[in-house]
């Protein structure tokens, strides 16, 4: 078993890493910039290392510095957790070079399968579905025009290093593809370093549902279920389901099948995601593989039982999958929500700041991946994630109602966030309904707005809600005691809520 693990990351994704290493007594070492100094995970690891100032590009994404940490630190093994240079085959060679275990596939693998372009030639070559487009990467926008042409229009403009949405246009006649490619293709080498881009058709109304695999160096490659990924803002997603409400027995197999097909093909050891795009009818093609921990990686855990940190490490120690295809089963429902600190009534800016107060939500089928804590400033330089709130329930409906719930009970104070903004998506009827696709939360957004822009301020919310109570007990204001001696309502307590009430209201 490994024995000290650097964590090649920060934030949440750091903590949760940190805690998985510590259940299994496992070392943890952090590493930090300088913005990151006081950091959560830097307080909770066993020791931590600075990598270099605030911007990713010195610190975060430095290769040499992980590497020197990871020495210095005497770790055998790096995880690399998402972002950053999980998906960077150079940190996979570096660990390799080095004599560290690197926590994830092959940098052979990373290469044929984090590709977008090389995924779908695999992927064609064995018979996995894919959406109509072009497999190599387009030299120029005279030839995306003429494949576009014969795949017709909409089609959508991905950048080959992608994710996330960033170099990523959806054309909707050639009259729009010049500027889109311009567009894109500058997006892509600012984010990446890669400007390449590749199309395909643009399907309508389609879900996002991925298949989680896990594979062994032992040739066991098994598949974990499904995830409902289709609530997404700008091709970024928002919140995660497992199971997939459109999922049925035949077609999980079918998805889940061809996803272990294509792994074992590209060599895939680890943890991974096949990406699929299911239409109307349920049909489903290949759209790309993220060749690391997934950021929704928890609504699987709270479904399946298991621990895919863990068993990240385990698979990295060489050791076999502790099940197989059979042993896996799916029990309840499972819903993420990925909490940010923006404003959805400004266009979703950023909101960077000191945290004031931080009460976290609690109580049965709820889970919290943090990265925060009162007093700790959320900084300007990465991602504005604070969290990852998660309700399990028995079906759906539960594990909807257990999440608003606990979106009622989170508080954090001196920011904006957009945890109120997770309340009204709940409450939507097409989310209860289930009738969700790719494209549906930017229909929802513009029905949102007038509601977003005239939603109360909490001091309000809360004076409104004591004189809603106070309404409604006055009849009995001027109650007796109770003939066990205890007080009743009576009409100092009113009074006191009153004071309350105008002091709120005065704040």
């Amino acid at each position: 078993m490994l024995k000290k693990i650097l964590i090649a990351n920060r934030g949440e994704i750091a903590v949760r890493i940190l805690r998985a290493c510590r259940e299994m007594g496992i070392a943890g070492v952090a590493v930090y910039s300088d913005a990151d100094r006081a950091s959560l995970h830097v307080r909770m690891a066993d020791e931590a290392y600075r990598i270099g100032p605030s911007p990713s590009r010195e610190s975060y994404l430095v290769i040499e510095n992980i590497i020197s940490a990871a020495r210095r630190a005497n770790c055998d093994a790096i995880h690399p957790g998402y972002g950053f240079l999980a998906e960077n085959p150079a940190l996979a060679r570096a660990c390799v070079a080095s004599g560290i275990t690197f926590i994830g596939p092959s940098a052979q693998a990373m290469e044929q399968l984090g590709s977008k372009t090389s995924a779908r030639q695999l992927a064609r070559a064995v018979d996995v579905p894919t959406v109509p487009g072009t497999l190599e990467p387009i030299e120029n926008v005279e030839a995306a025009l003429e494949a576009a042409k014969t795949i017709g229009f909409p089609i959508v403009l991905k950048a080959v290093a992608g994710g996330g949405g960033k170099g990523m246009r959806r054309v909707e006649r050639e009259s729009d593809l010049r500027s889109a490619w311009r567009d894109a293709s500058s997006e892509a080498l600012n984010a990446f370093g890669d400007s390449r881009l590749f199309l395909e058709k643009y399907l309508s109304r389609p879900r996002h549902v991925e298949i989680q695999i896990l594979a062994d160096t032992h040739g066991n490659t098994i598949y974990l279920g499904e995830r409902e990924c289709s609530v997404q803002r700008r091709y970024q997603k928002v919140i995660e389901e497992a199971p997939s409400p459109v999922m049925t027995p035949e077609l999980r197999s079918a998805m889940g099948e061809a996803a272990v097909k294509l792994a074992r093909a590209g060599g895939y050891v680890s943890a991974g995601t096949c990406e699929f795009l299911v239409d109307e009818a349920r049909n489903f093609y290949f759209l790309e593989m993220n060749t690391r921990l997934q950021v929704e990686h928890p609504v699987t855990e709270m479904v399946t039982a298991l621990d895919l940190v863990k068993l990240q490490i385990r698979v990295a120690a060489g050791e076999r999958l502790p099940l197989s295809q059979s042993d896996v089963t799916l029990r309840g429902h499972a819903i993420e929500c990925r909490i940010y600190a923006e404003d959805p009534e400004n266009n979703f800016f950023p909101s960077p700041g000191a945290i004031t107060n931080f009460a976290a939500a609690s109580g049965p089928g709820i889970r919290l991946d943090e990265g925060v804590y009162p007093g700790w400033d959320v900084p300007s330089d990465y991602d504005p994630m604070l969290a990852k709130l998660i309700a399990w329930g028995s079906d759906r409906n539960e594990a909807i109602a257990r999440l608003a719930r606990a979106l009622g009970e989170t508080q954090i104070g001196g920011i904006r966030t957009n945890v109120n903004f997770f309340r009204r998506i709940l409450g939507d009827d097409d989310f209860v309904r289930a009738d969700i696709h790719t494209r549906w939360l930017d229909d929802f957004i513009e029905r949102d707005k007038n509601a977003a822009r005239h939603e109360a301020d909490p001091v309000v919310e809360d004076a409104a809600a004591i004189a809603l109570a106070l309404r409604h007990s006055a009849r009995t204001s001027r109650a007796p005691l109770a003939s066990n001696g205890a007080e009743g309502d009576s009409c100092w307590k009113h009074e006191g809520r009153r004071e309350q009430i105008e002091r709120l209201t005065r704040d």
